[in-house]
């Protein structure tokens, strides 16, 4: 039944073998895949923008030709 202190100390003993196994990226590497996510980040939100303006018109102009 007090299965869970040993397996709690194999999981963190696993747990840190693995972490040594990491290969981390350098500061150039993180800085440059940092920079790729921001610019897809405001092209996403520019191209939704764009998108919602549009239908947003769109649908405005159909509720007003109905409305009449």
């Amino acid at each position: 039944m007090l299965r869970w202190p040993r397996r709690l100390r194999d999981y963190i003993q696993e747990l840190q073998a693995e972490m040594r196994r990491v290969t981390w990226p350098n500061r150039k590497q993180v800085q440059a895949t940092t920079a790729v996510v921001i610019a897809a980040v405001f092209a996403f939100a520019a191209y939704f923008a764009v998108v919602d303006l549009v239908f947003g018109r769109l649908i405005t102009k159909i509720f007003n030709y109905f409305a009449r």
